[in-house]
Parts: structure tokens; sequence; C-alpha cells
């Protein structure tokens, strides 16, 4: 399954801020049936991300896992809330598959 897009350049790539994240809280977001809103810890600070994965995870199994964090993102509201950032995942079928690392560390940490 190929889902091409345009070629950019290194530059252009060089501008994604990629970190680990670590989420510490995730509660649904009142008024959206798909929408999560998850509290990710990135080293220095916590943000705020809503992420659409409220069918395929439950809160339970979000918390402590560390996951890869887009932070440099423009911000996008959900109704009251603000998302600042973006979750990554993999496509599995219809199922995100968040992305994760190998090896457990720091959140914050850069992806290089």
């Amino acid at each position: 399954m190929s889902n091409k897009k345009e070629i950019i350049s290194f530059d252009d790539f060089e501008k994604v801020d990629l970190q680990v994240g670590k989420i510490i809280n995730v509660e649904r977001l009142k008024g959206y049936n798909k929408i999560l809103k998850i509290t990710v810890d990135l080293g220095d600070e916590r943000r705020e991300i809503m992420s659409g994965i409220a069918k395929y995870y439950s809160q339970e199994e979000l918390v402590d896992k560390s996951v890869i964090v887009c932070t440099n993102l423009e911000p996008k509201k959900f109704g009251e809330n603000t998302s600042n950032g973006m979750i990554l995942a993999a496509e599995k079928g219809k199922k995100p598959i968040l992305l994760t690392v190998f090896e457990e560390v720091e959140p914050g940490s850069p992806i290089l």
C-alpha cells in the first residue's frame, strides 16, 4: 500500500520537530466521539494533543506509553481545546498503530 506524496527537500524535512513523548493522561474529549485528549510529557513541558484514536485504544492502555510526537505542527482547535502537536501512527488496515521507540528513552528526546 503506497501513499506517495511529493518529494520534499532535506531542508524541508529538517523543519519537522519529532520528539519522544510519554503519555501521562488520557480522557475522552467532550462532544467528540472519536477524539481522545492526550497529555504528553516532552521532558521540559507537557502538551495536550487531540487524537482521533478513541475507537481503537482505551484510555488505560495508552497511559505510560512512549510515542513519537510532531511538536511543531500548527495548533488546531477542537471546540474549547487546542491540539498542540500530533502523535504519529502507521496504518494497519484502518487501525492506527502508534509509533514508539525500540528502547526506553527520556521524554523529549529528539528523533534524529
